[in-house]
């Protein structure tokens, strides 16, 4: 059984992480980071955690902790990691990495230097649902990819992550919250590299200096086009669709952990088959299979290396929004 320790215990970890572990197999969580000790002791209390810190150098001195979850706000990512591969602890980082491609380049750098595991926590990569959609990709049940859409909605005025709308904490508005499960899980189901990105978006009175919604066009290394569609107006609505040369693959709410996700193959205007697939279990296999690499049995999929390279792509929809062009994604 691998015991984590969790830097950042706010809403993601209550709503998604503490019922992944639950589920889990060969994980379980000893302890928590919290910057005020009274709410660490009582988080740790609540869920039966044994022990609390207000300091992540002490809880990474914790024997009983041999792997760290980093779910802290985003600009602490960086600080966290270092601190984690500091202590000789291997660690997974929530999404986005960091807030700039330069801070994922230095946490990949330290954790080569030091050969210390990092990964990220790109979820939706055990969500069943996708894996069914890479699967029938590779498969050619859509014949070739000609243009692929994703879209992550979700309402979030008055959220209780209340820095979402501070770009030097969030590192930007819904491009970098949700559009990166967007990126991250097109470029895995198709098996190809986002090479360039043109993006748009808007503002309103709610989202202080970052984008409330976002459009941006994508171009993949073999031709595909791609889009995606993101925004922290609008109701929970995460829909993928596939289109090739002689299929299309859709999914209703393909990214959705809570309900079940409806997936339909159809070729010449027929649907060819439907599945009902559930993704309850994403959040315990993702931190199982984390487990698997620290034990040495298996490569986790998701290196820190794959999520800098998504800071990249993140970053050149940022450069786009300012520049008003067409921005290359450099490749690592």
């Amino acid at each position: 059984m691998i015991r984590y320790g969790i830097f950042g215990f706010g809403l993601h970890a209550i709503r998604r992480l503490m019922p992944g572990f639950a589920l889990a197999t060969n994980s379980s969580v000893t302890a928590l980071y919290r910057r005020d000790m009274n709410q660490a002791r009582d988080s740790a209390a609540l869920y039966k955690i044994p022990h609390a810190f207000d300091s992540p150098a002490d809880l990474c001195c914790c024997p009983e902790v041999d792997a760290v979850f980093v779910a802290s706000p985003n600009n602490s990512h960086l600080e966290h990691v270092l601190s984690a591969i500091d202590a000789g602890k291997p660690v997974l980082c929530e999404k986005p990495m960091g807030i700039n491609a330069g801070e994922c380049r230095r946490m990949v750098e330290a954790a080569r230097a030091a050969n210390e595991l990092l990964g990220v926590a790109h979820v939706f990569r055990f969500n069943r649902s996708i894996e069914k959609l890479r699967q029938q990709v590779k498969a050619g049940d859509v014949g070739k990819p000609i243009f692929v859409r994703a879209e992550f909605s979700f309402s979030a005025r008055n959220h209780p992550r209340k820095w979402m709308t501070d770009p030097k904490i969030a590192g930007g508005g819904p491009i970098a919250d949700v559009g990166v499960h967007c990126v991250d899980a097109l470029q895995w189901i198709l098996n190809d590299e986002i090479v360039s990105v043109n993006a748009i978006a808007s503002s309103d009175q709610d989202s202080g200096d970052v984008e409330a919604a976002a459009a941006l066009l994508l171009r993949f290394s073999r031709g595909t086009l791609g889009s995606v569609l993101v925004s922290t107006r609008a109701d929970y609505r995460t829909p993928v669709e596939i289109v090739g040369d002689i299929g299309t693959l859709k999914a209703t709410d393909a990214f959705s952990v809570e309900n079940p996700v409806d997936l339909e193959w159809c070729r010449a205007g027929k649907v060819i088959n439907r599945e009902v697939i559930s993704n309850i279990d994403a959040y315990a296999r993702q931190v199982d299979a984390f487990s698997a690499a620290v034990e040495g049995k298996a490569a986790f999929p998701i290196p820190g290396k794959e999520g800098w390279q998504n800071q990249e792509v993140l970053d050149a929809a940022y450069r786009s929004l300012k520049s008003g062009k067409l921005e290359v994604v450099p490749r690592l």
